[in-house]
């Protein structure tokens, strides 16, 4: 079952007896955060906060906070059965069809891989409401302080857009942003993240500026795609696309030239200027620890576009397992069987909470001659963001 909404999957949800809805008044600074933490931790439901003080707007937590909801998100029952999913798209590549039906099958096939990927609208319920001008105020979002010492409040599941400005491809991720004030946010793009990447291109060229938009919200599939390792030359849209079987519904900015999902919460549009940087953090990370101050680059805002009488989606991380540890794990598992493209000595893969997700990783394999351990271990930490694993035990 794919969704077409965050709040087509919050009804689902609730549905399901996994959604909690909180009708007592609460802070958004520390007490939402505190709140979410114990329910995580304790295998608790998705929380709608509903009277938040100072707010009308109700904020959501915890929506991906188990492995059975996050494999409803993606639209399976469980999420072992993401890797056959994706076998199965694989299995075009893999085997190349010889027979005149295994080519008509295999044209099937495509066709309907063309047929989920992003699909552009003239309208979205994204952009019912228009602010421009003195009308942009961030602050008047439910942006949450999660731990005592963070250095402000921050908006903590966006899905930031932005395009290569060499080849027009686009990324999207799930950056932090700490609210600097009503038109300004700090972007916290990694220096190994795709969105530095398009920075520093940007800088190189002696850009003026780089568009970005930010969403909020959208239909869950495409919100957990912000997390997924792929290469630079893949889409983080198309690939939800596959994994919802129907195209996800995109649509034209106001302020910049760039697409954004439909049926999101909020967008919000802007640049950033290639070599301003501003102090950011620190912020309670999820390895439990605070990630300390350091500059990075100023998201300037143009434009907030928004539903009427929108929902705010809000995630929590900290000491885990936290919210983000049930994402990983369905990217582990979405990820197995294209890793076993290239390695297919590889049986199978863990990556605990217990080392913080991505600082341990555990791998069974066919072990077939001496050094064939060595060999994969090698491997595994040339490819991709598995540079940043601690410990690999083969």
């Amino acid at each position: 079952m794919s969704y077409m909404d965050l709040r087509e999957f919050i009804s689902f949800l609730d549905s399901r007896n996994e959604l909690k809805r909180i009708t007592v008044p609460v802070e958004r600074d520390l007490e939402i955060s505190e709140i979410t933490d114990r329910t995580i931790k304790s295998g608790g439901p998705a929380l709608l906060f509903e009277n938040v003080k100072g707010f009308e707007v109700p904020i959501i937590t915890n929506i991906f906070g188990t492995h059975q909801r996050t494999a409803w998100a993606l639209g399976v029952e469980n999420t072992n059965d993401l890797a056959e999913k994706v076998r199965d798209i694989l299995g075009l590549v893999q085997t190349p069809p010889s027979s005149l039906i295994e080519k008509l099958t295999a044209l099937k096939d495509l066709v309907g891989m063309a047929r989920t990927q992003p699909k552009l609208v003239k309208n979205g319920p994204c952009q019912e409401v228009i602010l421009e001008g003195n009308s942009i105020d961030l602050e008047a979002l439910p942006n949450l302080k999660c731990w005592p010492m963070d250095g402000g409040r921050y908006i903590t599941l966006p899905l930031v857009i932005s395009k290569d400005p060499e080849s027009g491809r686009r990324n999207v991720g799930i950056y932090r942003m700490q609210v600097y004030g009503k038109d300004s946010a700090g972007m916290h793009w990694q220096t190994h993240k795709v969105g530095a990447s398009h920075y520093r291109l940007g800088q190189e060229k002696g850009m003026d500026r780089l568009e970005v938009a930010v969403a909020l919200g959208g239909d869950p599939a495409t919100i957990w795609s912000g997390a997924l390792p792929i290469p630079p030359d893949m889409d983080e849209i198309a690939v939800s696309g596959l994994l919802r079987g129907k195209p996800v519904e995109m649509v034209q900015c106001k302020t910049v030239d760039l697409e954004v999902p439909a049926n999101a919460e909020y967008i919000l549009e802007g640049y950033v200027v290639p070599g301003e940087l501003k102090t950011e953090g620190p912020f309670g990370d999820h390895t439990g620890y605070y990630s300390l101050e350091d500059d990075f680059p100023i998201f300037h805002v143009t434009a907030i576009t928004h539903r009427k009488n929108p929902i705010y989606p809000a995630t929590i991380v900290g000491r885990p397992p936290s919210e983000d540890f049930f994402m990983g794990k369905a990217v582990e598992r979405l990820m197995l069987p294209a890793l076993q493209l290239t390695l297919p000595e590889i049986k199978d893969i863990n990556m605990p909470a217990e080392g913080v997700f991505h600082n341990l990783v555990i791998v069974s394999m066919k072990k077939e001659y001496r050094g064939h351990t060595r060999k994969v271990m090698n491997a595994l930490w040339g490819l991709g963001l598995m540079m940043l694993a601690k410990t690999i035990i083969v």
